[in-house]
């Protein structure tokens, strides 16, 4: 997938996403499991064309679990580079709401650090727990299975 420019070059075209971290004061996070392939997963999805990033990481928060956020910053930019998907992912604090599955879940739970490094795959794990860390934001590239 690419575009022509008016110099013969062509420029790839990247898919955006957003996600949010969303941290509770006991420092457990907000995961789901993905209803098509049953996966563990923080909340997200495709960045809408005029949507603010940070209006999409509530919109999806909220439609995936039934959880208001609010957005306190980016801790990450991760490239998948087999499918052309570019993450933002956003910590934020949970404002509101009950948890509750969804369309797009088949079941929505807060994890401890530990248990989202043994539930999800290392390229999810690590968007949770770099919001954890104070050194961000983090910019991290990876295959859709393995960090590169």
């Amino acid at each position: 997938m690419s575009n022509s420019t008016g110099d013969g070059q062509s420029t790839p075209l990247h898919s955006v996403s957003v996600a949010g971290a969303v941290v509770r004061e006991d420092g457990r996070l907000l995961a789901i499991r993905r209803r098509d392939n049953g996966t563990w997963e923080l909340p997200g999805g495709v960045l809408e064309i005029t949507e603010a990033p940070e209006d999409g990481v509530i919109r999806e928060v909220w439609e995936e679990t039934g959880v208001r956020v609010e957005v306190d910053e980016l801790t990450g930019v991760y490239k998948n580079t087999s499918r052309g998907i570019v993450a933002l992912v956003f910590r934020c604090k949970p404002s509101g709401g009950i948890e509750r599955p969804s369309s797009e879940s088949t079941a929505v739970t807060w994890l401890t650090p530990e248990e989202v490094a043994e539930r999800m795959s290392e390229v999810y794990a690590i968007r949770l727990l770099d919001a954890l860390d104070a050194d961000r934001p983090h910019v991290r590239t990876h295959d859709g299975r393995r960090l590169i």
